[in-house]
C-alpha cells in the first residue's frame, strides 16, 4: 500500500492532502493484511469511484506477476498483426492456461473498447478465510487495474477503464466480474 500511498500523492490524481493524510496514518499504523483492508476500506470510504478507477489504472491488482518480458516479447514479435488476431492469437497463447480463473475477452470495434469476463478464485478465497476485510467489490476494482495491465503489455495498446460490473452477490465463475475498457491508443500494432 506504500505504493499506493505515493501514487495517490501525485498532483494529477488530485487526492485533497485531507484525504492524503488518512492513507497517510493507515500505512504508519498498521501492517500486512489489517494495514491492506483498512486502506481499501479507506479508498472505499474517502475516494469516489472515479478516483478510484485512476489510482487501479496507475497500480492495479496482480500486476507483478513476472510475466512482463514474456508479455512484451508477445507484442513485439506480433507488432503487424491486426489487432483482432492479436487478441486471438492472445487468448489461444496465455489465458487458455489459467486455471481457476475465467476469463473471456471480446473486442467492440465499432467503440474502441475490450470486454473482459473474470473471477479471480484466489480474491474470493482470501475473502472467505478472513484475509480481506474490506469490502469485496474494491478489492475486485483493483483487479481490473491488474487485467488491463497485462492486456496493454501484451497487446500493444493503451486502455483506460471505461466500466466495471461486479457482482453484489459475490464473484464466482457462474458470476464473474466484467470489465470494459477503452482503446485509448494502438501502440505496436493496426487496429485493422
Amino acid at each position: 500500500m506504500k505504493t499506493m500511498l505515493g501514487i495517490m500523492k501525485k498532483r494529477n490524481n488530485d487526492i485533497p492532502e485531507n484525504i492524503l493524510s488518512i492513507f497517510e496514518d493507515i500505512v504508519q499504523t498498521y501492517s500486512g493484511n489489517e494495514c491492506d483492508n483498512r486502506f481499501m476500506e479507506a479508498m472505499g470510504n474517502h475516494l469516489t469511484k472515479d478516483q478510484r478507477y485512476k489510482l487501479w489504472e496507475q497500480l492495479g491488482g496482480c500486476q507483478g506477476t513476472g510475466q512482463d518480458k514474456i508479455r512484451k516479447a508477445f507484442a513485439l514479435e506480433h507488432a503487424d498483426t491486426p489487432l483482432p488476431l492479436r487478441l486471438e492469437l492472445y487468448l489461444n497463447t496465455f489465458v487458455k492456461d489459467h486455471s481457476g480463473k475465467t476469463r473471456n475477452i471480446t473486442l467492440n470495434e465499432e467503440n474502441h473498447t475490450l470486454t473482459i469476463t473474470f473471477a479471480c478464485d484466489e480474491c474470493f478465497r482470501h475473502t472467505l478465510d478472513g484475509k480481506l476485510t474490506a469490502p469485496f467489490v474494491l478489492y475486485y476494482e483493483s483487479c481490473a487495474g491488474g487485467r488491463m495491465y497485462g492486456l496493454e503489455k501484451t497487446l500493444g495498446i493503451k486502455l483506460k477503464i471505461n466500466s466495471m460490473d461486479i457482482p453484489q452477490l459475490g464473484v464466482s465463475k457462474e458470476r464473474p466480474c466484467i470489465y470494459t475498457f477503452d482503446i485509448v491508443k494502438v501502440l505496436y500494432c493496426k487496429f485493422n
